[in-house]
Protein backbone atom coordinates (compact mmCIF):
# COMPACT_ATOMS: atom_id res chain seq x y z
CA UNK A 1 0.00 0.00 0.00
CA UNK A 2 1.33 3.27 -1.21
CA UNK A 3 2.67 5.48 1.70
CA UNK A 4 0.60 8.80 2.42
CA UNK A 5 1.05 12.11 3.42
CA UNK A 6 -0.63 13.20 6.60
CA UNK A 7 -1.97 16.71 5.46
CA UNK A 8 -3.36 17.63 9.06
CA UNK A 9 0.04 16.78 11.00
CA UNK A 10 2.03 18.87 8.57
CA UNK A 11 -0.59 21.75 9.00
CA UNK A 12 0.18 21.59 12.53
CA UNK A 13 3.45 21.26 12.13
CA UNK A 14 3.54 24.69 9.77
CA UNK A 15 1.15 26.47 12.08
CA UNK A 16 3.57 25.71 14.94
CA UNK A 17 6.27 27.25 12.73
CA UNK A 18 4.87 30.26 12.29
CA UNK A 19 3.17 30.18 9.02
CA UNK A 20 -0.63 31.38 9.10
CA UNK A 21 -2.48 29.04 6.74
CA UNK A 22 -1.12 25.49 4.98
CA UNK A 23 -2.80 23.04 2.64
CA UNK A 24 -2.39 20.50 -0.34
CA UNK A 25 -2.86 19.95 -3.75
CA UNK A 26 -1.93 17.59 -5.94
CA UNK A 27 1.10 18.01 -8.01
CA UNK A 28 -0.34 18.40 -11.45
CA UNK A 29 -0.11 20.53 -14.78
CA UNK A 30 -2.24 24.10 -14.38
CA UNK A 31 -5.24 23.92 -16.57
CA UNK A 32 -5.65 25.18 -19.92
CA UNK A 33 -7.33 28.22 -19.49
CA UNK A 34 -4.84 29.02 -16.93
CA UNK A 35 -2.15 28.65 -18.99
CA UNK A 36 -3.28 30.36 -21.93
CA UNK A 37 -4.16 33.45 -19.33
CA UNK A 38 -0.42 33.55 -18.88
CA UNK A 39 0.59 33.13 -22.31
CA UNK A 40 -1.41 36.07 -23.18
CA UNK A 41 0.08 38.15 -20.59
CA UNK A 42 3.26 37.48 -21.22
CA UNK A 43 2.30 38.36 -25.03
CA UNK A 44 0.19 41.69 -24.41
CA UNK A 45 4.09 42.39 -21.95
CA UNK A 46 2.66 43.04 -18.92
CA UNK A 47 5.72 41.56 -17.69
CA UNK A 48 7.40 44.92 -18.67
CA UNK A 49 11.60 44.45 -18.34
CA UNK A 50 10.92 41.27 -15.78
CA UNK A 51 12.12 38.93 -18.94
CA UNK A 52 12.84 35.86 -16.12
CA UNK A 53 8.86 35.93 -16.70
CA UNK A 54 9.28 34.15 -19.74
CA UNK A 55 12.02 31.53 -18.66
CA UNK A 56 11.28 27.93 -18.58
CA UNK A 57 7.70 27.90 -18.77
CA UNK A 58 7.22 24.40 -18.96
CA UNK A 59 7.83 24.45 -15.30
CA UNK A 60 6.41 27.39 -14.06
CA UNK A 61 2.65 25.27 -15.91
CA UNK A 62 3.66 21.91 -14.52
CA UNK A 63 5.32 21.79 -11.15
CA UNK A 64 6.20 18.50 -11.44
CA UNK A 65 8.95 19.22 -14.00
CA UNK A 66 10.79 21.06 -11.19
CA UNK A 67 10.49 18.22 -8.78
CA UNK A 68 10.81 14.35 -10.16
CA UNK A 69 8.07 12.48 -8.74
CA UNK A 70 6.33 15.40 -7.44
CA UNK A 71 2.87 14.32 -6.43
CA UNK A 72 1.91 17.30 -4.11
CA UNK A 73 2.36 21.04 -3.72
CA UNK A 74 2.00 22.00 0.09
CA UNK A 75 1.48 25.95 0.09
CA UNK A 76 1.71 27.93 2.96
CA UNK A 77 1.11 31.40 4.08
CA UNK A 78 3.17 33.88 6.22
CA UNK A 79 1.74 37.36 7.86
CA UNK A 80 3.40 40.25 7.11
CA UNK A 81 0.81 43.39 8.03
CA UNK A 82 2.74 45.41 10.34
CA UNK A 83 1.81 46.65 13.73
CA UNK A 84 3.38 49.73 13.45
CA UNK A 85 3.47 51.86 10.48
CA UNK A 86 5.61 54.58 9.37
CA UNK A 87 3.60 57.68 9.62
CA UNK A 88 1.15 58.99 7.03
CA UNK A 89 2.65 62.16 6.18
CA UNK A 90 6.20 60.71 5.41
CA UNK A 91 7.73 58.92 2.79
CA UNK A 92 5.94 55.43 2.65
CA UNK A 93 7.52 51.95 1.52
CA UNK A 94 5.43 48.87 0.96
CA UNK A 95 4.44 47.27 4.04
CA UNK A 96 6.55 43.56 3.13
CA UNK A 97 9.37 45.91 2.74
CA UNK A 98 9.21 47.18 6.77
CA UNK A 99 11.35 44.66 8.29
CA UNK A 100 14.12 41.57 6.80
CA UNK A 101 13.94 39.99 3.43
CA UNK A 102 10.83 37.61 3.48
CA UNK A 103 13.14 35.16 1.07
CA UNK A 104 15.24 34.59 3.76
CA UNK A 105 12.68 34.31 6.56
CA UNK A 106 10.13 32.37 4.54
CA UNK A 107 12.82 30.10 3.53
CA UNK A 108 14.21 29.58 7.11
CA UNK A 109 10.56 28.36 7.79
CA UNK A 110 9.76 26.49 4.48
CA UNK A 111 12.96 24.24 5.33
CA UNK A 112 11.98 23.31 8.40
CA UNK A 113 8.79 21.94 7.43
CA UNK A 114 10.51 20.50 4.67
CA UNK A 115 13.34 18.58 7.00
CA UNK A 116 9.89 17.72 9.40
CA UNK A 117 8.79 16.06 6.39
CA UNK A 118 11.45 14.34 5.31
CA UNK A 119 12.49 12.88 8.41
CA UNK A 120 9.04 11.34 9.44
CA UNK A 121 8.08 10.47 6.38
CA UNK A 122 11.20 9.93 4.37
CA UNK A 123 9.61 12.07 1.35
CA UNK A 124 11.85 14.14 -1.08
CA UNK A 125 11.06 17.28 -2.44
CA UNK A 126 12.41 21.30 -2.44
CA UNK A 127 11.22 24.54 -1.15
CA UNK A 128 10.17 27.34 -3.05
CA UNK A 129 9.65 31.29 -2.36
CA UNK A 130 9.52 33.79 -5.24
CA UNK A 131 12.58 32.73 -6.64
CA UNK A 132 11.71 30.43 -9.54
CA UNK A 133 9.20 29.71 -11.87
CA UNK A 134 6.48 28.57 -9.65
CA UNK A 135 2.95 30.29 -10.34
CA UNK A 136 2.45 30.74 -6.29
CA UNK A 137 -0.76 32.33 -5.74
CA UNK A 138 -2.50 30.02 -8.23
CA UNK A 139 -0.90 26.95 -5.96
CA UNK A 140 -2.25 28.85 -2.97
CA UNK A 141 -5.75 29.00 -4.23
CA UNK A 142 -4.98 25.30 -6.01
CA UNK A 143 -4.77 24.19 -2.07
CA UNK A 144 -7.55 25.96 -0.43
CA UNK A 145 -5.81 29.15 1.05
CA UNK A 146 -8.07 31.54 -0.38
CA UNK A 147 -9.02 33.14 -3.71
CA UNK A 148 -7.23 35.09 -6.29
CA UNK A 149 -9.22 38.46 -5.68
CA UNK A 150 -9.52 41.00 -8.75
CA UNK A 151 -6.21 42.83 -7.86
CA UNK A 152 -4.47 39.45 -8.41
CA UNK A 153 -3.44 39.19 -4.76
CA UNK A 154 -4.63 36.48 -2.83
CA UNK A 155 -7.21 37.26 -0.41
CA UNK A 156 -7.59 34.56 2.92
CA UNK A 157 -10.74 34.70 4.40
CA UNK A 158 -10.99 37.13 7.39
CA UNK A 159 -7.79 37.70 6.97
CA UNK A 160 -6.96 39.70 3.69
CA UNK A 161 -3.99 39.74 1.44
CA UNK A 162 -1.41 40.89 3.25
CA UNK A 163 0.70 37.35 3.38
CA UNK A 164 4.10 36.15 1.86
CA UNK A 165 3.30 32.45 -0.27
CA UNK A 166 5.89 29.53 -0.08
CA UNK A 167 5.50 26.34 -1.63
CA UNK A 168 7.25 22.49 -1.21
CA UNK A 169 6.51 20.31 -3.69
CA UNK A 170 6.87 16.53 -2.51
CA UNK A 171 7.20 13.45 -4.46
CA UNK A 172 4.57 11.59 -1.68
CA UNK A 173 0.79 12.11 -2.25
CA UNK A 174 -1.20 13.25 0.69
CA UNK A 175 -4.06 11.52 2.41
CA UNK A 176 -6.24 14.17 1.73
CA UNK A 177 -5.82 17.43 -0.40
CA UNK A 178 -7.80 20.88 0.01
CA UNK A 179 -10.31 22.34 -2.58
CA UNK A 180 -10.18 25.67 -3.94
CA UNK A 181 -12.25 28.62 -2.91
CA UNK A 182 -15.17 30.33 -4.76
CA UNK A 183 -13.71 34.11 -5.59
CA UNK A 184 -15.75 36.09 -3.45
CA UNK A 185 -15.10 39.71 -4.58
CA UNK A 186 -18.51 39.84 -5.65
CA UNK A 187 -19.27 43.43 -7.57
CA UNK A 188 -16.75 45.29 -5.89
CA UNK A 189 -14.23 47.12 -7.87
CA UNK A 190 -12.45 49.32 -5.14
CA UNK A 191 -8.85 48.14 -5.99
CA UNK A 192 -9.39 48.71 -9.82
CA UNK A 193 -10.37 52.11 -8.75
CA UNK A 194 -7.70 52.35 -6.42
CA UNK A 195 -4.55 51.49 -8.58
CA UNK A 196 -3.15 54.90 -9.42
CA UNK A 197 -1.86 54.21 -12.39
CA UNK A 198 -4.54 51.91 -14.16
CA UNK A 199 -2.24 48.89 -13.74
CA UNK A 200 -5.19 47.03 -13.14
CA UNK A 201 -6.53 47.11 -16.77
CA UNK A 202 -9.56 44.71 -15.77
CA UNK A 203 -10.32 42.11 -12.73
CA UNK A 204 -8.12 40.30 -12.63
CA UNK A 205 -5.51 41.24 -14.62
CA UNK A 206 -2.28 43.46 -13.76
CA UNK A 207 0.08 44.87 -16.31
CA UNK A 208 3.10 45.21 -14.44
CA UNK A 209 4.53 47.46 -16.51
CA UNK A 210 2.46 50.22 -15.21
CA UNK A 211 2.47 48.99 -11.40
CA UNK A 212 4.08 51.28 -9.12
CA UNK A 213 5.53 48.26 -7.43
CA UNK A 214 7.23 47.48 -11.15
CA UNK A 215 8.18 51.11 -11.42
CA UNK A 216 10.04 51.52 -8.09
CA UNK A 217 11.84 48.38 -7.59
CA UNK A 218 12.05 46.54 -10.95
CA UNK A 219 11.92 49.12 -13.28
CA UNK A 220 15.59 50.47 -13.84
CA UNK A 221 15.25 53.29 -16.34
CA UNK A 222 14.08 56.99 -15.19
CA UNK A 223 10.20 57.04 -14.75
CA UNK A 224 7.79 57.84 -16.91
CA UNK A 225 7.13 61.77 -16.97
CA UNK A 226 4.00 61.84 -14.38
CA UNK A 227 4.55 59.05 -12.23
CA UNK A 228 5.81 61.30 -9.15
CA UNK A 229 2.16 62.86 -9.11
CA UNK A 230 0.75 58.95 -8.78
CA UNK A 231 3.47 57.68 -6.78
CA UNK A 232 2.17 60.06 -3.72
CA UNK A 233 4.29 59.54 -1.03
CA UNK A 234 5.42 55.77 -2.21
CA UNK A 235 9.16 55.44 -2.81
CA UNK A 236 9.33 51.52 -2.73
CA UNK A 237 6.47 49.64 -3.78
CA UNK A 238 2.28 50.11 -3.73
CA UNK A 239 -0.10 49.04 -1.47
CA UNK A 240 -2.83 51.10 -2.57
CA UNK A 241 -5.17 48.14 -3.91
CA UNK A 242 -4.84 46.18 -1.03
CA UNK A 243 -5.25 49.55 1.29
CA UNK A 244 -8.52 49.42 -0.83
CA UNK A 245 -9.61 45.77 -0.09
CA UNK A 246 -12.34 45.57 2.09
CA UNK A 247 -11.36 42.13 2.95
CA UNK A 248 -7.75 43.84 4.55
CA UNK A 249 -10.39 44.94 7.91
CA UNK A 250 -9.81 41.89 9.33
CA UNK A 251 -5.56 41.75 8.57
CA UNK A 252 -4.04 41.43 11.73
CA UNK A 253 -0.70 42.14 12.75
CA UNK A 254 1.75 39.79 11.83
CA UNK A 255 3.60 37.92 15.29
CA UNK A 256 6.87 37.51 13.28
CA UNK A 257 9.53 39.23 14.67
CA UNK A 258 11.84 39.71 11.59
CA UNK A 259 8.80 41.48 9.67
CA UNK A 260 8.71 44.32 12.50
CA UNK A 261 10.41 47.66 11.42
CA UNK A 262 13.77 49.13 12.99
CA UNK A 263 12.98 52.34 15.55
CA UNK A 264 15.63 53.87 12.53
CA UNK A 265 13.32 52.86 9.68
CA UNK A 266 10.13 54.58 11.54
CA UNK A 267 11.98 58.07 12.83
CA UNK A 268 12.96 58.29 8.90
CA UNK A 269 11.51 62.03 7.86
CA UNK A 270 11.62 63.32 4.18
CA UNK A 271 15.19 65.39 4.85
CA UNK A 272 16.53 62.51 5.87
CA UNK A 273 15.37 60.60 3.11
CA UNK A 274 16.84 63.09 0.64
CA UNK A 275 20.21 63.07 2.38
CA UNK A 276 20.62 59.34 2.66
CA UNK A 277 24.18 58.26 1.49
CA UNK A 278 25.06 54.74 0.30
CA UNK A 279 26.27 53.98 3.46
CA UNK A 280 23.24 55.02 5.53
CA UNK A 281 21.08 53.25 2.91
CA UNK A 282 23.00 49.47 3.66
CA UNK A 283 22.98 50.09 7.03
CA UNK A 284 19.05 51.39 7.06
CA UNK A 285 18.21 48.26 4.87
CA UNK A 286 20.91 45.20 5.84
CA UNK A 287 19.43 42.05 4.94
CA UNK A 288 15.95 44.10 3.74
CA UNK A 289 13.89 43.28 0.49
CA UNK A 290 14.57 46.90 -0.56
CA UNK A 291 17.73 46.32 -1.48
CA UNK A 292 15.82 44.80 -5.09
CA UNK A 293 15.96 48.27 -5.77
CA UNK A 294 19.52 49.15 -5.30
CA UNK A 295 20.63 52.77 -3.73
CA UNK A 296 20.03 54.76 -6.97
CA UNK A 297 16.87 53.46 -7.31
CA UNK A 298 15.99 54.33 -4.23
CA UNK A 299 16.91 57.56 -4.83
CA UNK A 300 15.57 57.88 -8.23
CA UNK A 301 12.35 57.30 -6.37
CA UNK A 302 12.12 59.93 -3.87
CA UNK A 303 13.29 62.76 -6.28
CA UNK A 304 10.36 62.05 -8.41
CA UNK A 305 7.89 61.24 -5.08
CA UNK A 306 5.55 64.52 -3.71
CA UNK A 307 7.80 66.24 -1.26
Amino acid sequence: MEALLPTEIIKAEALRLGFSACGAAPAEAVSEKVADTFRQWLADGCQGEMAYMQNYEDKRLDPRLLVEGARTVISVALNYYPETKLPENEYQIAWYAYGKDYHDVMKAKLKTLLEFIQNNYSAGGRAFCDTAPVLERYWAWRAGLGWIGKNTQLIIPQAGSCFFLGELIIDFPADRYDSPQENRCGSCTRCLNACPTKALEAPFRLNSAKCLSYLTIEYRGELPPDTGQKMGKMIYGCDECQRACPWNRFATPSRTIEFSPSASLLTMRKEDWHRLSEEQYRTLFKGSAVKRAKYQGLMRNIRSAKK
